[in-house]
């Protein structure tokens, strides 16, 4: 018997596949539904990571089931390859980014094929190249035309380890999201932005078609971050410069209770007020070069400084002091607030940090008497926040809150002082990044003519090689060639805009260019777009649940409005796949983490192999920093592809989290060695032919009705939510029915004319269910019993729901409601015969001896119970 050797097999049918371009998708086929399955592509660091390998074989088992299932599937895969790390690479190393990119892009291209990927390799794209960023820039070009695209000086998010500027959304914990190291500060530049905001509302309501596709947890978040609410915008004058000073407000039915007002540093009233004060400078700028999630997270004390200006309250008239707060910030609301105190938890804080005023405007109610409790701001020891009975509020006195809320809007609409209206946390993306590796922004500054945009024949406009990585600002900033351009519209000297777009706009239509990936005339092209969107399923991290798939939103609701796709969702279906665990080995006497190499298993307990020390040993996420992380690589070569595929899969449902164990990795590879046996030493076994089911015996019929339980309950679990997990758990039980038969009915000759067809059957469709999952082997074993065609072009087996019922049923025998036997009957026994049976039972007739038998009760296929006296 030839033996299993993976390293052949695998190369075998990896050459096959893209010798014979197996997986190159047409964008239809006549009597084939288009299904596109489709994974988050990878930034091309160099090397894949085990994360990666679980991400895409997820997509993969899913694409090849379809396949099979009769889709037309498509599955691409690309390179989101502009960014940081590789204009670092070039600083570090002399290199220039593109050669670093493309020698990344190579090796990670033929990992994912070692894995056996079905990607149509013909789709595939790469952001840096300018047949790509080509379409960046046209994209942009077109959204400023519809006036989404806009310049203006603001207060930006800035990393100094970068040199860059950040969105919010790029800010976590107050630190920079690519390396979480470096404090991220505020900045005051010229940035180009995207109008989001314009779609805050769609962005929202389209929940409601991703309801059932996507994780609750993911749209819980972006409905956060869109944070929309609802309240009253109404103007205070501020007393020294008799300007208005807007306040945004949900609640104004407290406005009678407000003591003082606050602006946040970065409002533009700070300027004028530093004229007056320029003592304050100092503190103004500590205030904005702190984080801004820093500044309003809950328990972080809260700053000020008196400003010396006052406000007038326009429905009282009272005059207040005005305060600069770090707690207020200029991108939610007005960055004004009205502070009241006695009923919010923060301006309460701030008020008795700096003995500022209180005044009650709220009383609670007693639950049990319904009676008004009267509170005294000298005894309140928290703000009360609930609602409760109005008071200190002229004529509103006496109203419930909850009815005050509505007619005090009204009065100060009527009044002129303001307005309602709904205000969103969500701002305005900036775009612009002060880096050389990233799509260049298509305008130009020319004297006569101000911003322009380049000509579509112009594009794309290409990143020039004159630049010097220094390590120091923006490396385009060095490029004279660049620099200087021709004004598209009088032909003038212009200069042309050194920023480069945020890399999230790579990324947030990249799967429409799969679609279409050759078209010179366009992004894609309409009609093929809207025959493979919305991606049917999308396979990605959570993390990037308000990046790039709050981006990717935004992106096909602009297209769609442009008029290039029909779709309202990029993404049907999304699954976030979970973290991959493994063990970290932490050295105290060292402050260090060892590679598991450097580590001597004693039990359950880790040593350092060198010093003996007793090792921390803690099972989490793995990353470079622990050096837990896993090669895929190195389990591929040690393994083979379809064991670490069958392992990943396995191992825990997709969206949970995998703990990394490689002793599972070898009860795969037994697995699989097992079947591989099961079928080499007994092809004079493999029969062929049309299974006559009425010369089936009793251990044929046990066989047959496992494989169509078995076929029911894989194709159930692959339909659930992909619970793979369950899929090949009942794959291994029924290779042991299939084991156990081999030995004691075939290799004794016990078999029946169908025995051999019967086991032929079960073994085909053992292999064909473990295709999506262990292609290779599959294809190989496939091939070892005949089968007709190759293995991708088989149809997946269903199940005959009348074959998963067994002929016999187990019946309960009991005597006066006491179980005193059983019965193995067919199912479609008659109740005479029955009856006489349960009588007939040993152990009944000594419990029914010398007592009269009143009646039999039979419940069909389940119990008869003999009633006597």
């Amino acid at each position: 018997m030839r033996e299993y050797s993976f390293k052949d097999v695998e190369s075998k049918w990896q050459k096959k596949w893209s010798d014979e371009s197996t997986y190159k998708t047409e964008n239809s086929v006549e009597g084939k539904e288009n299904y596109y399955v489709l994974e988050m592509l990878p930034y091309p660091s160099g090397k894949l990571h085990v994360g990666h390998a679980r991400n895409y074989t997820i997509g993969d088992v899913i694409a090849r089931y379809k396949r099979m299932k009769g889709f037309n599937v498509l599955h691409p895969m690309g390179w989101d390859s502009f960014g940081l790390p590789a204009e670092n690479a070039a600083i570090q190393n002399g290199a220039h980014p593109a050669i670093w990119t493309k020698s990344n892009i190579d090796n990670m291209r033929r990992q994912l094929k070692l894995i056996g990927l079905s990607y149509d390799w013909d789709r595939e794209i790469a952001s840096y190249l300018p047949e790509y960023y080509k379409w960046n820039q046209w994209i942009f070009k077109k959204m400023y035309e519809k006036g989404l695209v806009y310049k203006k000086k603001s207060t930006v998010n800035w990393c100094p380890d970068c040199q860059t500027v950040l969105a919010n959304e790029q800010v976590e914990d107050g630190m920079c999201w690519r390396h979480s190291k470096t404090p991220v500060i505020q900045k005051d530049l010229e940035q180009w932005f995207f109008k989001i905001t314009e779609y805050a509302d769609e962005l929202l309501t389209g929940h409601k078609e991703l309801k059932d596709g996507w994780p609750e947890k993911v749209l819980t978040m972006q409905k956060n971050w869109i944070g929309k609410s609802f309240g009253t915008e109404i103007n205070f004058t501020v007393v020294e410069t008799e300007e208005k000073l807007p306040v945004f407000t949900t609640r104004i039915d407290t406005i009678f209770g407000v003591t003082y007002a606050v602006i946040a540093p970065e409002h533009p009233l700070v300027n004028e007020i530093m004229k007056t004060n320029p003592s304050i400078k100092e503190a103004v700028s500590n205030m904005k070069n702190t984080d801004m999630i820093e500044r309003t997270a809950e328990g972080k004390e809260k700053n000020g400084i008196e400003t010396g200006y006052h406000v007038i309250n326009p429905v009282n008239g009272e005059k207040l002091p005005l305060w600069i707060g770090d707690y207020v910030l200029m991108n939610y609301g007005t960055g004004a607030v009205m502070a009241v105190p006695t009923h919010d938890e923060r301006d309460f804080t701030f008020a008795k940090k700096y003995n500022l005023d209180l005044k009650v405007v709220i009383n609670p109610v007693d639950k049990k008497t319904k009676e008004e409790i009267v509170i005294s701001p000298e005894n309140m020891e928290n703000a009360f926040v609930g609602a409760g009975i109005m008071t200190n509020s002229g004529e509103f006195n006496g109203l419930s809150s909850k009815e005050a809320l509505g007619k005090i809007a009204e009065f100060v609409e009527e009044k002129g002082y303001g307005e309602r209206t709904t205000k969103y946390r969500l701002k305005d993306w900036g775009v612009s990044r002060q880096r050389y590796w990233g799509t260049p922004i298509p305008a130009l500054y020319c004297e006569k003519c101000g911003v322009v945009m380049e000509k579509d024949e112009n594009l794309p406009v290409t990143l020039p090689t004159d630049v010097e990585f220094s390590g120091n600002g923006n490396p385009l900033e060095t490029s004279e060639s660049f620099k200087h351009a021709v004004c598209p519209v009088c032909g003038g000297e212009a200069r042309r805009d050194t920023d480069t777009m945020d890399t999230f706009v790579d990324s947030s239509w990249y799967f429409l260019r799969y679609c279409d990936p050759k078209n010179t005339d366009l992004p894609f092209a309409k009609e093929i777009v809207d025959g493979w969107t919305p991606v049917d399923q999308y396979i990605g991290g959570i993390e990037h649940a308000v990046m790039h798939l709050l981006y990717s939103r935004f992106f096909t609701k602009v297209l769609r409005d442009l008029g290039l796709l029909k779709s309202n969702e990029p993404f049907k279906r999304l699954l976030t796949q979970g973290m991959v665990l493994g063990p970290s080995y932490y050295s105290p006497n060292q402050n260090k983490f060892l590679y598991p190499s450097q580590v001597t298993m004693k039990g359950d307990q880790a040593f350092d192999s060198e010093t003996g020390e007793e090792l921390q040993v803690k099972i989490e996420k793995m990353s470079k920093s622990k050096n837990n992380g896993v090669d895929p690589e190195e389990m591929i070569e040690k393994y083979g592809a379809d064991t670490t595929r069958l392992f990943i899969m396995f191992a825990a449902p997709p969206e949970k989290e995998l703990e990394w164990n490689e002793n599972g990795l070898a009860g795969a590879y037994r697995f699989l060695s097992k079947i591989w046996r099961m079928i080499l030493e007994n092809k004079e076994e493999i029969e062929h032919g049309t299974i006559n089911y009425d010369n089936l015996t009793k251990e044929d019929k046990k066989v047959v009705r496992k494989l169509h339980q078995t076929i029911k309950k894989v194709t159930e679990s692959i339909e659930d939510n992909y619970h793979f997990n369950t899929s090949i758990a009942a794959i291994m039980e029924l290779i042991n029915e299939v084991q156990e038969f081999k030995t004691n009915i075939l290799d004794v000759e016990k078999g029946s004319s169908e025995s051999k067809k019967v086991f032929t059957e079960a073994m085909t469709k053992i292999v064909v269910m473990l295709s999506p999952f262990a292609p290779h082997f599959a294809g190989e074993l496939w091939e070892e019993m005949g089968g007709n065609g190759e293995i991708e072009e088989q149809p997946w087996p269903e199940h005959v729901e009348a074959l998963t019922i067994s002929e016999e049923v187990a019946i309960a025998v009991q005597v006066n409601g006491k179980v005193r036997g059983t019965l193995e009957v067919d199912r479609n026994i008659s109740k005479e015969d029955l009856e006489k049976l349960a009588l007939d039972l040993e152990n009944v007739k000594k419990h029914i001896e010398e007592k009269t038998v009143a009646k039999v009760i039979i419940v069909p296929n389940k119990i008869v119970n003999i009633v006597v006296k």
